[in-house]
């Protein structure tokens, strides 16, 4: 389950702290089924209207739940993943970054075991307008995200914003945002994201917001290339000199690999359309989809929304 839908039920880990509490109270606010939250200290209370318990477990066996959402300190990430992994969670949501990478790889190995989907680490969350979010996107800003036919991925979640708002600015509704994560090792990859949003009916076309860093945009311009769909993308990280790490912690170039030309070179090899900036995104995806869909209603959008 990588695209969220309004049947999903929510677990919170970490419900009743500052931000734990901030973020569920926006989740429900746009239709998330929050349905229950974790935190020992204040298991058999309610917070903002849910029920907490003191372990993912106990809250499946009260309260069953499909996504579990983690705002949890790292030092204390891998325990309450395997929790939620071990309770039978569809999936796992894990916002929190530096988290060791030991335990990153604990928690892959025993969402695998599991057939868990796994999103993150270090992910803004996903959204999927009109229906809810799971995570720390702004998906209850109207202003941002509006119900439509394109689906957007992203590694980060500031440039995953910023895309929407120029989307919506635009006319151009969304049909799910999916942060991925910026760490090295996540579990959900923009292949795994790509796929999801080509089987997916509701979205017509991708907008791929990649950056610098690993071989995630080249691999999926290998499954872009059989795409009916349309795909434009945005690679960050187009100034960076060879080796240089930047914002994320996936985000480092060695030599040729990785680098903003290669991601550039399969992409477009591919068939799909690259930005050189955000701002082009918006423009490049109404002429991709004119010229593939000619009926299509461009003037004023309404066909997006």
């Amino acid at each position: 389950m990588i695209i969220y839908r309004r049947h999903g039920r929510v677990l919170v880990q970490g419900i009743t702290g500052k931000q734990g509490t901030f973020w569920t109270e926006k989740m429900i606010s746009c239709g998330t089924q929050v349905v229950a939250g974790v935190n020992p200290k204040r298991a058999g209370q309610t917070h903002i209207g849910v029920p907490v318990y003191a372990t993912a477990k106990e809250a499946m066996a009260e309260t069953p739940f499909d996504i579990a959402v983690m705002f949890i300190p790292p030092s204390a990430a891998r325990d309450a993943a395997l929790d939620a992994i071990e309770a039978g969670a569809k999936t796992v949501v894990i916002l929190t970054e530096h988290i060791p990478a030991r335990d990153v790889m604990a928690i892959h190995h025993a969402a695998r075991e599991n057939s868990v989907q796994i999103i993150g680490p270090n992910t803004a969350g996903v959204v999927t307008p009109g229906e809810g979010f799971v995570g720390i996107m702004p998906g209850h800003n109207q202003n941002i995200f509006q119900p439509g036919t394109v689906g957007v991925i992203s590694r980060s979640g500031s440039l995953g914003t910023l895309v929407c708002l120029n989307l919506t600015r635009a006319g151009i509704g969304q049909s799910a945002f999916l942060g991925i994560g910026g760490d090295p090792m996540i579990g959900t990859t923009t292949r795994d994201a790509l796929i999801a949003l080509d089987k997916d009916a509701g979205t017509d076309a991708v907008v791929l917001v990649g950056e610098i860093g690993g071989a995630m945009e080249e691999a999926a311009a290998e499954y872009a290339a059989s795409m009916a769909k349309p795909v434009v993308s945005f690679i960050a990280g187009r100034a960076s000199p060879p080796g240089k790490k930047m914002g994320h912690a996936g985000a480092i170039v060695l030599g040729d690999a990785g680098s903003y030309p290669s991601k550039r070179k399969a992409l477009e090899a591919a068939g799909v359309i690259v930005a050189d900036t955000p701002s082009e995104i918006s423009d490049l995806l109404l002429q991709q989809i004119e010229a593939r869909f000619p009926s299509a209603d461009l003037a004023n959008a309404e066909g997006w929304n």
